[in-house]
């Protein structure tokens, strides 16, 4: 018998190991919490960063850093879907958005060389697994050895104060990326994955940018034919139906879980 094709967004795969509960609370049930401050602040630099690159592709009409800032500030105060800012406050992350979307716009975009940017998927079905990946890829770079994909991480930790960027558990979302930017755009993807990191430090000297690049992703997801890879690993739990909880994680908590207030796991 067949099984249903359940749809899975890129971005949610991390959650789905963290805790099932909390990820079956939102992606099967869809009680979805408001943002988080942070969570919108990384928002507005993505949505600024990508007005500024996708201007910059053949055919397009250049914007300025300035006029791209105009959609970051927007992130912020007219926000798409609700907002708790909590302890936060929107006129500092406007502050910090803004410089770190100068940051990326006048030293990481120029070392750039895009061939897409904001590459949607609607929808790639593996039928074998009973699952369908759906995202939106942030970049796809040419490099001299090929075509690799690059995702933008916003952070208090997201770039050390030696510059190295966070790349360690990125692997197996990056791997789902490139599968979806693969079959979105038709180009291959076979160089590796690149992290650019921003750090949302409070002053000008913590918001720190850089480079990282993670290989093997591929093998992370789809396994190397001894061990099961990511992708089958997450199928047999979403189709078992065996959304246990994870009162040790470190986002169990009511402010990021629709499940708190009942959750049995928490006993």
């Amino acid at each position: 018998m067949n099984r249903p094709i359940i749809t899975i967004r890129a971005s949610s795969l991390g959650e789905l190991f963290d805790c099932p509960a909390r990820w079956a609370a939102k992606h099967i049930e869809g009680r979805f919490l408001p943002s988080s401050g942070a969570a919108q602040l990384g928002t507005a630099v993505h949505a600024g960063t990508a007005l500024f690159d996708a201007s910059r592709l053949p055919g397009e009409s250049p914007v300025t850093v300035d006029d791209a800032a105009g959609v970051v500030v927007d992130a912020i105060h007219k926000p798409e879907f609700e907002v708790d800012w909590a302890e936060d406050k929107p006129q500092d992350a406007e502050r910090i958005a803004l410089a770190l979307h100068t940051k990326y716009c006048k030293e990481v975009a120029p070392t750039q060389d895009y061939a897409a940017v904001e590459i949607a998927c609607e929808k790639l079905e593996i039928s074998d697994l009973g699952i369908a990946l759906t995202g939106t890829t942030d970049r796809v770079r040419r490099t001299d050895d090929g075509f690799g994909i690059s995702d933008i991480k916003t952070g208090k930790t997201a770039v050390s104060a030696d510059g190295t960027v966070k790349t360690a558990g990125h692997a197996f979302q990056m791997g789902v990326y490139e599968l979806l930017a693969e079959f979105a755009s038709g180009l291959p993807i076979t160089c590796p994955a690149q992290i650019i990191g921003l750090n949302t430090g409070k002053t000008a000297a913590a918001q720190r940018a850089g480079l990282g690049e993670i290989e093997g992703t591929r093998e992370v997801l789809l396994g190397d034919g001894d061990t099961p890879g990511v992708l089958e690993n997450a199928s047999r739990l979403i189709h078992s139906g065996a959304f246990y909880g994870n009162p040790r994680s470190m986002l169990c908590n009511p402010k990021y879980c629709p499940n708190f207030q009942t959750c049995k796991f928490r006993k």
